[in-house]
């Protein structure tokens, strides 16, 4: 086999191999950060995310201390915040009062939005309390550390394993943007003939409307000997 020369271009099914691995990596899901919020007391917060059935759902959530040079010191009584989260059908899934933190995980057993809605009691004065929120599904909800150190694999097996989860997810939302995309098809021709049902009952409406008038002035007319 003659060896490559220096310079020369590289073999066509390495470029392909690059780029593939390349696709994969981009298609990975990136390490999730913490959402940061500024709630005032007696208002409310909701945020929600579209989620399919069976997927693993985690969420944590703490509030942040009012001084940030000393975030260790105790939290004021004031600071305290209260979450329920709600499927799409409007079940409660997980419910926390007057807390400082907390944390949930559930599957998912409804496809839509999930709503997750903060709120703080009113005080006199208003205070504004910061909280932060990180909320994971599919498969950026998976502890893939604690899958490393269970399993005892390497670095390259726990990314190959990242990324098989990273496809069979991307497969699954496929599947599932078809059948939301046939669902919506079958609600525009459902629309679209009951409008044509009522264009029809509202045109027989008017002209047994006008045929009535008719009548009537007919009738009106013929009395008075008009006609």
């Amino acid at each position: 086999m003659a060896a490559r020369r220096p310079g020369s271009p590289a073999p066509r099914w390495a470029l392909l191999a690059a780029a593939a691995v390349l696709l994969l990596l981009s298609a990975a899901p990136r390490t999730a950060r913490a959402l940061r919020f500024d709630l005032e007391s007696g208002h409310t917060k909701c945020i929600s995310d579209e989620i399919k059935v069976n997927s693993m759902v985690v969420g944590k959530y703490h509030v942040v201390g009012p001084d940030p040079n000393f975030p260790d010191n105790p939290l004021p009584d004031s600071h305290r915040i209260s979450l329920r989260v709600t499927s799409p059908y409007g079940n409660s899934v997980h419910y926390a009062e007057n807390v400082p933190s907390g944390n949930f995980a559930f599957t998912a057993t409804e496809a839509g939005d999930y709503l997750a809605c903060f709120w703080a009691p009113d005080h006199k004065p208003p205070v504004s309390i910061g909280f932060e929120f990180d909320w994971r599904s599919g498969v950026a909800a998976k502890d893939w550390s604690n899958v490393a150190k269970k399993g005892q694999v390497d670095v390259m097996e726990m990314e190959l394993k990242k990324l098989e989860e990273t496809i069979k997810s991307i497969h699954e939302e496929m599947f599932y943007l078809r059948e939301r995309e046939e669902e919506m098809q079958n609600l525009n021709k459902q629309t679209n003939s009951r409008m044509a049902w009522l264009g029809f009952l509202s045109l027989g409406i008017c002209l047994s409307v006008a045929g009535l008038q008719l009548w009537h002035l007919k009738t009106f007319f013929e009395r008075k000997k008009l006609l």
